[in-house]
């Protein structure tokens, strides 16, 4: 049967997320997230539901992708679609094409799990590996140590402070107290926590937001920031391990990050916090 390419309108974000929730497992590859989706609703539910790209067989959801910013698809398949060599080589004849309404002409990228087909088929069109990135995780198994950390679950009076921290946490951010409203005004916020640190004189410091799939399945850390006046103080260390605590207490099984390779603070932030480094992960990218 015919695969379909879709954009969902904002009541087609729910059947998109679902498929996403289903489809997060212990042991599958790092993939688009729930939260991803959850985390890009700051744009509010508008521009959300038009960066998202479904493909379809039969009226099932095959595959979903996120425009994550200019020239980047993140996107998932089920996992028994993962070597659909039909879906591979129509993700890839979409992705390519900007005709067809996914990502536009020049330097591109594109996000999917290490085992997914569509990336061999890129590789086969002359599409390279870009940077790495590092998979972290924490089982949630057991207890989650206290955090040296006074910390606050966030709601819309705390927007601004959340908006502040994470914008000095990371350059060139325009987050705001607006977005984060947005943000939570979203349905998939109900998923979801975001958590504002405080060190001893009561200074915002770190912030951090979780979102779960829902019980038994892995949650996601997205974003994690520190203030940048307050660094190498432990404060991501303490953030992190309040953001696990919080999983925990929705059901997550484990905790899930991911950060460019590069970042070997946030990297030793989170192996503190008890996660584990998965074996790095790379893009598949399309030059100018």
């Amino acid at each position: 049967m015919t695969i379909a390419l879709g954009t969902p309108d904002t009541e087609g974000l729910g059947p998109a997320a679902d498929a996403l929730r289903d489809w997060q497992a212990e042991g599958a590859p790092m993939q688009l997230h729930p939260g991803d989706l959850g985390w890009y609703g700051r744009t509010g539910p508008r521009a959300t539901a038009e960066a998202v790209r479904t493909w379809s067989r039969a009226g099932r959801i095959l595959a979903v992708g996120l425009l994550d910013g200019p020239g980047l698809i993140r996107l998932t398949t089920a996992p028994d679609a993962r070597r659909d060599e039909e879906l591979a080589r129509r993700l890839a004849d979409d992705i390519a094409l900007p005709a067809h309404g996914v990502l536009p002409q020049g330097r591109a990228a594109v996000e999917a799990p290490q085992d997914a087909l569509v990336r061999e088929v890129l590789g086969e069109r002359g599409w390279g590996i870009d940077e790495p990135w590092t998979p972290l995780r924490r089982d949630l198994t057991g207890p989650v140590p206290a955090p040296d950390l006074a910390i606050e679950v966030a709601g819309p009076g705390l927007a601004h402070q959340v908006a502040a921290v994470h914008r000095s946490a990371f350059q060139g951010s325009r987050f705001t107290a607006a977005g984060w409203r947005a943000m939570a005004a979203g349905p998939l916020f109900t998923d979801a926590r975001c958590l504002l640190g405080r060190d001893e004189r009561g200074d915002a410091v770190a912030t951090v937001t979780v979102w779960s799939a829902g019980p038994g399945r892995p949650g996601l850390l997205e974003p994690m920031g520190v203030h940048r006046d307050h660094r190498r103080r432990g404060h991501g260390r303490a953030i992190t391990l309040a953001a696990a605590a919080a999983l925990r207490e929705l059901g997550a099984s484990s905790a899930l990050v991911c950060t460019p390779g590069s970042n070997t603070g946030g990297v030793a932030a989170y192996l503190s916090a008890g996660f584990e480094r998965r074996p790095e992960i790379h893009d598949r990218f399309r030059p100018a």
